[in-house]
């Protein structure tokens, strides 16, 4: 087998160094007055105080060469990191709320810069990716909808007949990830261009679509337990009549899911990197909460299971980053099909880990735990929806599994 190289490389550790400070010294202090003030005035707007929070790290981000970590490879427009390279950035991401952006490394973000990068023609490159890029508009990814097991995604049915030199889309789009942000300027949206005489998985395409477009309507903003996440939002659309220039269709009917692999991969192992930046995050919390508090006499670390239960944590953990990192460096290699099955692995693992370990921590915090005085209540509500984000828990153990049983297949047993 080739040499599996998962450490920290030379180039990266200096980079690290200033990430990992930047986010300790400068970012995480920042999180809670940012979010504090997402209930004063409109909140599907930003305040000034959040404009002057983000911009101003962004600037000093920017300033340093911190930035666009998650274009991978030899690119221009990125420092030309490996995946296995940027797991260990992103892990660090994953313990402040604003560090994603601050880097310009957040979701969804980076799933469509992706798709821009690769699929766009060289105008809407010069349009979307462009400012993208210099984190001065959002995005959205419109795929899942409300009356189809989005799942199963060969189910997407939103319309999208030619008239002319336009598309005409018809339908409805839930769970539009960032689409609430006022600074949310386009969508890469899944539609169906084929019929049922065509194989089902070139029945889709990917269209982008401005989001000042005329017939796009906001229905709602989706709640994740009970919460709007604004202003970043989770939003529910309709689309009536919407039209939508030829040139915009990504690179030709019915190549839609060959774009959905490429943009979901990546954004998928982010996402799992974060997660377990999130643990380490938790488990810390726990530890310091367990060291401080006593109760019956004792500190709580003396009490119950509560040493199995950290080291458990910390165990799990480590799997969970050596298996990110296998995953990482099968990406690294070049071969979609054979990373897949990694990748389903640490998406089911990553965020399950990371919310049981969160979940103890609440438990460790009592009723302080899941209030607004620690970031866990959140931090648990975001992974308890990662677990359904890009493809919910039984779809990649299935796909886990139809690889391992395709190796035995038609061999004796």
């Amino acid at each position: 087998m080739t040499n599996m190289a998962l450490g920290m490389s030379d180039r990266l550790a200096p980079i690290h160094q200033a990430v990992t400070d930047m986010i300790r010294d400068e970012i995480a202090p920042l999180d809670q007055a940012f979010l504090a003030e997402v209930d004063i005035g409109d909140r599907w707007s930003f305040t000034p105080r959040q404009t002057e929070i983000l911009e101003t790290l962004k600037a000093r981000a920017r300033e340093r060469g911190l930035w666009n970590f998650f274009l991978t490879g030899e690119d221009a427009d990125g420092p030309g990191l490996t995946t296995v390279e940027y797991a260990y950035l992103a892990e660090e991401m994953g313990k402040s709320h604003l560090a994603p952006e601050v880097f310009n490394c957040n979701a969804p973000d980076t799933g469509n810069m992706e798709v821009f990068h690769r699929y766009a023609s060289p105008a809407l490159k010069e349009r979307w990716l462009k400012p993208l890029l210099a984190g001065e508009i959002r995005s959205a990814y419109l795929m899942t909808e409300p009356d189809v097991a989005s799942s199963d995604a060969t189910n997407i049915a939103m319309s999208c007949l030619r008239d002319g030199d336009d598309y005409v889309l018809n339908g409805e789009k839930w769970w539009a990830t960032g689409a609430g942000d006022p600074r949310c300027a386009v969508y890469i949206v899944m539609v169906r261009t084929g019929d049922a005489d065509a194989p089902r998985h070139q029945r889709h395409s990917m269209i982008v679509v401005p989001a000042d477009t005329p017939g796009i309507e906001k229905i709602r903003a989706m709640q994740v337990y009970g919460h709007d996440d604004a202003p970043h939002g989770h939003m529910h659309f309709r689309f009536t009549d919407v039209r939508v220039p030829v040139e915009n269709l990504l690179l030709g009917e019915g190549r839609g899911f060959e774009i959905a692999q490429g943009r979901l991969g990546p954004g998928r192992i982010h996402h799992c990197m974060r997660a377990i930046g999130q643990a380490e995050k938790a488990l810390e919390l726990l530890c310091r909460r367990a060291l401080s508090r006593e109760a019956f006499g004792k500190p709580l670390a003396q009490l119950g299971e509560n040493h199995d239960i950290i080291a458990r944590a910390r165990m799990e953990i480590e799997q969970a980053r050596l298996l990110c990192l296998k995953a990482a460096w099968m990406m690294d290699r070049g071969d979609a099909r054979a990373a897949a099955p990694w990748i389903s692995m640490i998406k089911v693992e990553a965020p399950r880990i990371a919310l049981e370990i969160t979940d103890q921590a609440v438990q460790m915090f009592g009723a302080q735990g899941i209030s607004q005085d620690t970031p866990l209540a959140r931090q648990w509500t975001a992974l308890r929806t990662l677990r359904l984000a890009d493809g919910p828990d039984a779809v990649h153990r299935r796909q886990v599994a139809r690889a391992e049983l395709k190796r035995h297949t038609q061999q004796p047993v």
